[in-house]
């Protein structure tokens, strides 16, 4: 074999290694443009897929802009999420530490006393979900969460709501003894991702709500997004290490589709797929969160910000991938897009 065809068929052996050995498929930009022509007829104002550091498809519609600040609603609890994870890594507290060690309010108390730290994050500590303390009008949301009645046993059941987060809130306030909780989230989380003037929709004696408020641009959602794929890091900083992220990414008994404020597809390809959002609409006791996925098609290891009225931060960490989907309420399905994103529908 002439030298240069051996040179020509090393160098087709050593690219296909390289692609069966990377790990991840490469999302093709026109199977972005369907995704986006989908989202941008369901009221969908941007589009941004991000896939090995590199911006494959970036799309603007209906009133959205690059610059144009969007609100992600519970898409802000998973920022509250990597807060938790920061005290952790300081050493504030324990993810298994009982709640009612500092909120000693609850110690007598048969269920409350049992919350753990843990169950707070994962919205299973049994505490009624209390949407109310949402209304501006509340002057202390933390007084009024950490009285919310227990409805279930810790652990046995998932509820979904702002009242585990707000309890979570007060926890953290003691812990910090009189440093700001708002301060503490800013210097450990999003100072550090370069985000800044958020709206942290604070009450009356100035305690943030941690279940919703934040409003973001495509591109600043997606620092987040670069966070979790650098299993902590970002640009070179170590936010949260990386034994420590993989906590939030575990789901589960009674809903192994929801880690510590972040959703998960670990149940593909196996589960039913079905529409969050449609779900979390009914009673609590008749959602059932087993054997559930957000998309079949899409890798197991893909997580999820989500926040209402479809607003969506996908990582897939075996793709190397970001994908933020934002928009105003309309039909839409997650397992539909995804499925044009990574090119599964012809």
């Amino acid at each position: 074999m002439p030298l240069r065809t051996r040179r020509v068929s090393r160098l087709i052996v050593l690219l296909l290694l390289a692609a069966s050995t990377s790990g991840f498929a490469e999302i093709q930009h026109a199977d972005c443009v369907r995704a986006a022509t989908y989202s941008e007829s369901r009221r969908g104002v941007s589009i941004l897929v991000i896939q090995n550091g590199r911006t494959i498809f970036e799309q603007y519609a209906n009133g959205g802009s690059v610059n144009g600040r969007w609100p992600i609603f519970s898409g802000t609890k998973s920022f509250w999420g990597i807060a938790a994870l920061a005290a952790v890594h300081d050493g504030l507290f324990r993810l298994d530490d009982l709640v009612s060690d500092t909120i000693t309010e609850w110690k007598s108390d048969p269920r409350k006393s049992q919350i753990t730290i843990r169950q707070l994050l994962s919205q299973t500590d049994g505490i009624e979900a209390a949407s109310r303390l949402q209304r501006p009008s509340i002057r202390d949301r933390n007084t009024m969460a950490i009285r919310l009645p227990s409805i279930a046993e810790p652990g046995g059941a998932f509820i979904y709501g702002p009242g585990h987060l707000q309890i979570f809130s007060e926890l953290l306030r003691r812990k910090l003894r009189g440093r700001s909780t708002i301060g503490y989230f800013e210097g450990h989380v999003s100072n550090r991702l370069g985000l800044h003037r958020l709206n942290y929709k604070k009450d009356s004696v100035g305690n943030p709500l941690l279940a919703t408020g934040f409003e973001l641009t495509a591109r600043e959602w997606a620092r987040f997004g670069e966070l979790v794929l650098g299993n902590g890091n970002y640009h070179g900083r170590q936010i949260v290490p990386a034994p420590l992220l993989r906590e939030a990414f575990t789901g589960s008994q009674v809903n192994p589709s929801y880690g510590l404020t972040f959703w998960l597809n670990q149940q593909a390809p196996n589960g039913r797929e079905a529409d969050t959002e449609r779900m979390l609409d009914l009673p609590w006791q008749n959602a059932q969160w087993t054997d559930v996925c957000i998309c079949k098609e899409a890798p197991a290891d893909m997580v999820l910000a989500l926040g209402s009225g479809y607003q969506r931060l996908f990582v897939i960490p075996s793709l190397k991938a970001i994908i933020v989907r934002q928009g105003s309420n309309a039909k839409f399905s997650d397992a539909h897009f995804l499925r044009l994103v990574l090119g599964r529908i012809q």
